[in-house]
């Protein structure tokens, strides 16, 4: 079974909680732990790395805490997952080359690089936006065709 990490699918949770507040508006990440119920430990090691890498904006001081500055439909669900996890890819020499000493006789190595890519771009589709409230289980996030042409489409709002 393929699945992201606890930490990634909470990140999601922690942005889709942000992005609904106004604009700007600071909070404490013990605030973000008992609206969301999840661990405090966990909330303030989720925060820290995406303020690390750009997706949200700490705040010090006695009025200090977090704040998402971005719209919500301008940050993805792919950002979110590098930000934590870092590069996405189903095998690891598509994320790290040279971390398998059969990397250049592997018969199969391309076809999970361009599998790793073509989820990836599927995930850079989907914004934290559409991420927010429950999804019938026959509404898909995205709409997909047969045409080649036209293999993922954000759905309409």
């Amino acid at each position: 079974m393929l699945r992201i990490t606890k930490e990634a699918d909470y990140a999601i949770m922690l942005l889709v909680h942000l992005s609904t507040a106004p604009a700007g508006q600071i909070v404490t990440a013990r605030e973000i732990a008992e609206q969301t119920g999840l661990p405090l430990p966990m909330v303030g090691k989720i925060l820290r790395g995406l303020v690390r890498e750009g997706v949200l904006s700490s705040h010090r001081g006695v009025a200090g805490g977090y704040s998402f500055d971005r719209s919500a439909n301008d940050t993805s669900v792919a950002e979110v997952i590098r930000a934590v996890e870092g590069p996405i890819s189903m095998v690891q020499c598509g994320a790290e080359p040279g971390a398998c000493d059969r990397e250049s006789s592997c018969p199969t190595r391309l076809n999970w690089v361009q599998i790793s890519r073509a989820i990836e771009a599927t995930l850079e589709r989907i914004p934290i936006s559409s991420m927010r409230g429950a999804q019938r289980s026959d509404e898909p996030l995205l709409a997909v065709s047969d045409d080649a042409s036209d293999r993922a489409r954000p759905r309409p709002s």
